[in-house]
């Protein structure tokens, strides 16, 4: 494969908040020794792009950087000291290129936040940040597994998850772990404003069990009723300070809370008193801001296990000179499972 001196990237533009996106025209860098240059084939988004373009995200990003964080890709060519990767090879790169292990600390350097990110035609990573993917699945499934796949992971607890889990919402995390525990018999809840969304998840699986918060507004004590008085074992919280109240309230004893997402907003005067409602089930509160390599890894491995039957759900697919209505469309709140961006 022809190795380009430029190639098409999409860039945050600058100034006030909302911000768009922007097509320009990129320099390839040179291929230093443990680097692998990869030839992007799809990109999936995530809401964090659209906060950072709407103002609502709650961290610093790189002015007029390049969005997304998850891709799928091929290997184009390797540095001279690069091991475990070659041409032709499939692959995806990490989140956060600073969590290899989970344990490290300092700064992070989160893809399409911190760093410039994969909505471009090519990239240059270190070979230390990448993945193989698994061989059964399509360049756009593939493309949901950095920041969606391994957040439900790693909020689930998997490989040690069990029971019951809350899933709320519909969107790329929420479908992603529902088939997460479709293959492992973890019972699944999932919530939504939508009869047909929750149409389309119960149609996945007998298994699943699906409740409209705009009907039911005390959906709490309808996972405790679907649980027969138990509770779920974990609940991922998607929405914020508006809801995790009710995500305890709906948890088992000895339950563990996966603090995973911001949709409804980051108001501190929103969020209640948790004290006494953790101390009295003696809970397990944990900040999920995706996961490790070893995660991804550890993920990959599992799809590749169950090959057709878990595949990631994608909403909808559009080519990458329409990027702009990609993040239009996530904006919208319309889709169910993920948008993906091909190129």
């Amino acid at each position: 494969m022809a190795i380009p001196e430029s190639y098409q990237a999409f860039r945050r533009t600058e100034g006030t908040a909302p911000l768009t996106i922007e097509q320009v025209t990129e320099q390839l860098p040179p291929i230093q020794s443990h680097d692998v240059l990869v030839r992007i084939h799809a990109v999936s988004l995530n809401y964090r792009d659209i906060a950072m373009l709407d103002g609502t995200y709650p961290q610093p990003c790189l002015p007029r950087g390049i969005p997304a964080s998850d891709c799928a890709a091929e290997v184009v060519s390797v540095g001279p000291e690069v091991n475990g990767f070659k041409p032709g090879d499939r692959v995806t790169t990490i989140w956060d290129l600073t969590n290899l292990t989970g344990l490290e600390e300092g700064s992070p350097e989160a893809l399409g936040g911190d760093v410039d990110g994969v909505l471009r035609q090519y990239a240059v990573f270190k070979d230390q940040v990448l993945v193989h993917l698994p061989e059964h699945l399509s360049w756009e499934e593939a493309s949901c597994i950095t920041c969606a796949g391994t957040t439900a992971w790693n909020a689930l607890d998997f490989p040690r998850a069990s029971g019951t889990a809350l899933l709320q919402g519909t969107g790329g995390v929420s479908m992603f772990a529902l088939l997460l525990c479709l293959a492992a018999g973890v019972q699944p809840i999932i919530t939504s404003s939508s009869d047909e969304k929750l149409n389309q998840a119960r149609s996945l699986g007998p298994a699943v069990k699906t409740i409209n918060y705009k009907k039911t507004a005390k959906w709490e004590d309808q996972v405790l009723r679907l649980t027969n008085g138990r509770g779920a074992d974990v609940a991922i919280e998607n929405v914020g300070p508006a809801t995790v109240k009710q995500s305890i309230d709906s948890l088992a004893q000895r339950g563990t809370l996966s603090l995973v997402g911001f949709l409804g907003g980051l108001d501190a005067e929103k969020f209640p008193d948790l004290y006494f409602p953790v101390l009295v089930k003696r809970l397990t509160m944990r900040g999920i801001i995706v996961g490790s390599k070893i995660d991804q890894q550890a993920l990959c491995d599992f799809l590749a296990e169950k090959k057709v039957s878990l595949k990631p759900l994608i909403d909808a697919v559009f080519p990458f000179e329409k990027s702009e209505e990609a993040f239009a469309h996530l904006k919208s709140g319309k889709h169910q499972g993920k948008i993906v961006i091909t190129l």
